[in-house]
């Protein structure tokens, strides 16, 4: 008996796999709404742009001046200490004691002293003929002659106070007052009224970033200070150069040296201090402008997610072909999202060019060498697709829950 054969059932066949998208494709897909619509394209990028390069110039002006100002101390040195009078217990002016100056060059580690003292009465005017109210915020100091190897200062015109001319009517005059009064040269023409007695302006100092106080004053020669204006002969500010290395143990004893029965009426400063308090006034301007720069980063975003619903409605018959032709769900949210990520990534590589354009250019105008951090650049564009993600994250879920039928049937 012959065994019959049986036929194998037949299989039913397996249903197709839906395609996959490669990277390439997704990004090729995502890239034709902006090649469709790039006015649209362009405006929205615009505002991501803007927000970026923002926050990239904030960041980068801030860190440029960082620089300028780490160099012009590096250049002068920070070990320049002052000391100058406090208040009493009672409220009133200390006094440093008159010996202040000697008694502070007899520290360890001091290698220069130098004192200034504020006349308080004296008024300088440019003739005598300028009303008494108008003194321009210029203040009359009796100096020493090693002040100006004390701190550090350079003649923009003239000579500096010297023993001779220290006993007559000579005065130098701060970068700031000579040009309060008008004064660019010095020279045996060129006198100044100060207390009522004419002075001949021997020189003209430059601006001193350590000592800013001198830059509106007018300094005389202690002699003729006492002898011609009523000056007390009182230092209102000591100050002292010291070995770099030596600059905190001198700081901790200088206000005890300087006035040691009453050490607490003595205030000791250190100019880099107050530049560092100008740097922190100025992180924190940074921070606002900051915080201005990421409002518009979120102004950006929103008009991102706007640009994108707009597209989805009015690419809804494209949204239904590309469903009826085998697109699954995930390959149009793909699409949109990607096309959100490019969109925000054209605006964020733009704004970080122009942010750091507008960097150098600023940089290059002040004097400073263009510092922008890497992280600024780099957190810069991360920011923009972030929010691009979130932005395009919406729409897309929407396009991809668009069914064929109603897609098509969309006018």
């Amino acid at each position: 008996m012959t065994e019959e054969h049986v036929p194998t059932a037949v299989r039913p066949a397996e249903p197709p796999r839906p395609a996959r998208l490669r990277p390439a494709d997704v990004v090729r897909v995502g890239a034709v709404g902006l090649r469709t619509r790039p006015l649209r394209a362009f405006l929205s990028a615009l505002g991501i742009a803007i927000g970026i390069a923002a926050m990239v110039a904030v960041v980068g002006i801030s860190s440029s001046s960082q620089a300028g100002l780490d160099r012009a101390l590096a250049a002068l040195g920070t070990n320049l200490l002052t000391v100058s009078p406090g208040s009493t217990l009672t409220g009133e002016q200390a006094r440093l004691p008159s010996t202040a100056e000697e008694m502070v060059a007899r520290i360890d580690g001091v290698k220069s002293v130098s004192a200034v003292g504020r006349v308080p009465d004296a008024k300088v005017y440019r003739n005598d003929r300028i009303p008494e109210v108008q003194t321009n915020g210029i203040g009359v100091y009796a100096a020493r002659p090693s002040l100006r190897s004390a701190v550090g200062g350079r003649l923009a015109d003239g000579t500096w106070l010297n023993t001779a001319t220290a006993r007559y009517p000579a005065v130098v005059l701060g970068s700031a007052a000579a040009e309060r009064l008008g004064i660019g040269r010095a020279g045996q023409d060129t006198r100044v009224l100060v207390g009522g007695r004419w002075f001949t302006v021997v020189g003209i100092l430059r601006s001193m970033p350590l000592a800013s106080e001198l830059n509106s004053a007018v300094l005389v020669g202690w002699p003729v200070a006492e002898r011609e204006l009523g000056f007390d002969g009182y230092a209102t500010t000591v100050y002292t150069r010291s070995a770099e290395d030596r600059v905190e143990s001198v700081r901790k004893v200088l206000a005890a040296t300087a006035n040691p029965e009453a050490p607490s009426e003595a205030d000791v400063s250190r100019p880099s201090d107050a530049l560092a308090a100008q740097q922190a006034t100025d992180e924190a301007f940074t921070g606002l402008l900051l915080g201005l720069g990421a409002v518009a980063l979120l102004v950006g975003g929103v008009g991102v997610a706007n640009t994108m619903v707009i597209s989805v409605l009015e690419r809804r018959a494209e949204v239904g072909l590309r469903r009826s032709l085998g697109a699954t769900r995930g390959h149009i949210r793909g699409q949109f999202l990607m096309e959100s990520l490019l969109l925000s990534a054209l605006g964020g590589a733009g704004g970080a060019v122009l942010g750091l354009a507008v960097t150098v250019g600023y940089a290059l105008y002040q004097g400073w060498p263009a510092t922008v951090p890497a992280w600024a650049l780099a957190g810069g564009v991360a920011a923009t697709l972030v929010i691009g993600g979130l932005a395009g994250l919406y729409p897309a879920v929407r396009a991809s829950r668009l069914s064929p039928t109603e897609a098509l049937a969309t006018p």
